[in-house]
C-alpha cells in the first residue's frame, strides 16, 4: 500500500524538479542572448586623452572634447552605447589590428602610411603642423631649429614630418608618449621647442602664455576615424560625417571647441 503510494508522489517530485531544471536553463540561455544582444549594441571606441581640444578629461575624471562629441553623435546614430577607452597614441593603431577596439577617434591624420594598416573614415577636420616655443625664445623659424633640441609625440604624423625635416636641419628629437608632456618640457627648458597639430598648438599657446610659428614644409592629410581593415562601420560613419559636413553639424562643434580652420 505504502509503496503504491509513493510511487506515484515520487514522480510527480521529479516531474517537478526536471520542469524547474529545464525553465532554469532557459532562463539562463536568456539571459546569455539578452547579454550577447547587449553587447552587439556597445561600440568600443580608443583614444588618447592628452589632446585638448580634441579629447582630455574634466576635472572629475570624464571623457571630453570635439572628438568626443562627435563620437557620442556618431554612436547614436548608429544606435551604439558608447564606450571609451584611453591609450597611449603609439598604441591606437595596434588595437585596432588586434581588435581589441571598433574604432580611433584621437586627432588621428588619415596618412598613406597608416592607410596600409587600418581604414580611415571621411575626414573631418584639418589644422596643420605648428612649433610651440617660451615666448621669449629666440627660435622664431625652422631656420632657428639648427642645433636645438625638438619634443614630438611618439606615433604622430609631427613626430614623422620631424625625422623628414632632420634630414635637411641638425636638430634632435626628443620623442615623448604625451602631447601635455611636451609643454612641461619646454615650460622646463628640457627641450627647446614642441613640435604639434596646430590647433592643440594653439590651445596651449593662449593657456600657458607661449609662442609659436606655422610649419611651412608640410601639408598633412585631414582628420578622421580610424577602423580595423575590412570594418563594416567605416561607410556607414563616413555617410553620418559627410551628413554632419553638410547640415553644419561639424561647424557647430568647431565653433564649441574653438577650432582653427585653415
Amino acid at each position: 500500500m505504502f509503496k503504491k503510494i509513493c510511487l506515484p508522489v515520487l514522480s510527480m517530485i521529479l516531474l517537478f524538479l526536471l520542469a524547474a531544471c529545464g525553465t532554469s536553463n532557459a532562463e539562463a540561455e536568456g539571459n546569455s542572448e539578452a547579454e550577447q544582444e547587449e553587447s552587439k549594441g556597445t561600440l568600443i571606441m580608443g583614444t588618447s586623452a592628452d589632446y585638448p581640444p580634441f579629447e582630455s578629461f574634466t576635472p572629475e575624471g570624464e571623457f571630453e572634447g570635439f572628438d568626443i562629441d562627435l563620437a557620442h553623435l556618431i554612436a547614436e546614430e548608429l544606435g551604439y552605447e558608447l564606450k571609451i577607452k584611453d591609450m597611449k597614441f603609439d598604441g591606437l593603431v595596434g588595437s585596432l589590428q588586434a581588435d581589441r577596439v571598433d574604432m580611433v577617434m584621437a586627432g588621428m591624420s588619415a596618412t598613406e602610411e597608416r592607410q596600409e594598416n587600418v581604414d580611415f573614415s571621411t575626414e573631418y577636420h584639418h589644422s596643420g603642423e605648428m612649433f610651440v616655443t617660451a615666448k621669449d625664445s629666440n627660435i622664431k623659424s625652422i631656420d632657428d631649429l639648427e642645433g636645438k633640441i625638438v619634443g614630438v609625440q611618439l606615433g604622430t604624423i609631427q613626430h614623422e614630418g620631424a625625422e623628414e625635416l632632420q634630414k635637411e636641419i641638425d636638430f634632435e628629437i626628443k620623442s615623448m608618449d604625451q602631447g601635455s608632456t611636451l609643454i612641461q618640457e619646454l615650460k622646463s627648458g628640457r627641450i627647446d621647442v614642441g613640435y604639434m597639430d596646430k590647433t592643440v598648438a594653439e590651445g596651449y599657446i593662449k593657456e600657458q602664455d607661449l609662442a609659436g610659428f606655422d610649419d611651412p614644409t608640410i601639408s598633412s592629410p585631414g582628420m578622421a576615424v580610424a577602423f580595423p581593415k575590412g570594418s563594416e562601420l567605416k561607410d556607414e560613419v563616413s555617410a553620418i560625417i559627410d551628413e554632419y559636413l553638410e547640415d553644419g553639424t561639424i561647424d557647430e562643434l568647431a565653433e564649441k571647441w574653438e577650432l582653427n580652420e585653415d
